[in-house]
């Protein structure tokens, strides 16, 4: 879909689970193919552990904000307002730093370098076929106001 300035969407070129999900299918063909260990054995599970359980803290803090707020966690809905509270307070897209450290602690938790790699080309098509349409969006919607959002909160972390 075009990112078109008259649609109310951002048209994002993909549904970011999924994004993360293809590219760690291929991770662990790749690690079935050319296994390559990440950590040692009890690390692993400690490391990957603490940041699924991260993740799943900052995913849980982060949808009742949309709730709270009436609007749209779909990237290719409409909403109808800036979500600037709770974890909004500290990142523009807390729902995909929760995405990738879901994706990096299931990879180190399998021991899959090729995994964890992966995430690499996960952020890149993330952050331009995703996140820069979503702001476009808002920008075009919300003008001043997110504007202002944007320019006072990060985007990451």
């Amino acid at each position: 879909m075009p990112d078109s300035p008259n649609s109310d969407q951002s048209n994002a070129i993909v549904i970011p689970p999924f994004l993360y999900l293809g590219f760690f299918v291929i991770g662990l063909a790749l690690d079935y193919f050319f296994p390559q260990p990440l950590l040692p054995d009890l690390l692993q599970y400690i490391v990957g552990g603490a940041m699924m359980a991260v993740a799943l803290v900052l995913i849980l803090s982060v949808l009742p904000q949309f709730r709270k707020a009436d609007t749209t966690f779909s990237v290719h809905g409409s909403s109808s307002a800036i979500v600037t509270s709770g974890p909004y307070r500290f990142s523009r897209n807390p729902a995909y730093v929760s995405l990738t450290l879901l994706y990096l602690g299931l990879a180190v938790v399998i021991d899959s370098i090729w995994a964890a790699v992966l995430v690499i080309p996960v952020l890149v098509i993330l952050t331009f076929g995703v996140i820069a349409r979503e702001e476009r969006y808002l920008e075009r919607k919300f003008g001043k106001e997110y504007l202002a959002y944007k320019r006072s909160v990060r985007r990451w972390l």
